[in-house]
């Protein structure tokens, strides 16, 4: 009967263990970050005491924001207050078909409407609210701003004069 009652309490505090872990996305605004840097194919994660990190995701992926981003299957880097930095595993695409490498994402403490990219000696400075929310994952970059026609003028004019 001992036996049966500790062998339930320890099944009992396993449960809650794994149902009280946190998801990536619960531990990314813990350090003032959004939740939507990364995909919704994440599989696994660690993070280690001095914020190293390794993110697996399902497979390699791209989403849209204001940029196209690439999100290798593994993602590595340094986890503190307000930034990610030795970022490894995400590029994005600049200049039509060139990818970068983002080295380090931060954000303003505390949190303001700005998040920062550093890729190579560039800053660059995007709307936080994009990154809000996750986002799925496309198995090929979106081409939809490379492909689309601009519209024609004819319509431009019945839209003003209905």
């Amino acid at each position: 009967m001992a036996v049966a009652s500790s062998t339930l309490i320890l099944f009992s505090v396993l449960a809650f263990w794994c149902s009280s872990a946190a998801t990536v996305y619960e531990i990314l605004p813990k350090y003032g970050l959004p939740s939507g840097l990364l995909p919704d194919s994440v599989k696994n994660y660690t993070i280690s005491e001095n914020g190293d990190f390794e993110v697996n995701l399902e497979k390699s992926c791209y989403i849209k924001f204001d940029y196209v981003v690439y999100y290798d299957k593994r993602i590595t880097g340094k986890l503190s207050l307000g930034s990610i930095s030795d970022l490894k595993g995400i590029k994005v695409q600049r200049f039509f078909f060139l990818w970068f490498d983002v080295d380090q994402i931060r954000v303003d403490l505390p949190p303001a409407d700005s998040i920062y990219f550093t890729v190579g000696i560039i800053d660059k400075e995007l709307d936080v609210d994009q990154f809000e929310q996750v986002r799925s994952c496309q198995d090929k970059p979106s081409l939809t701003r490379f492909l689309q026609l601009p519209t024609p003028l004819k319509d431009i004019e019945m839209l003003l004069t209905e």
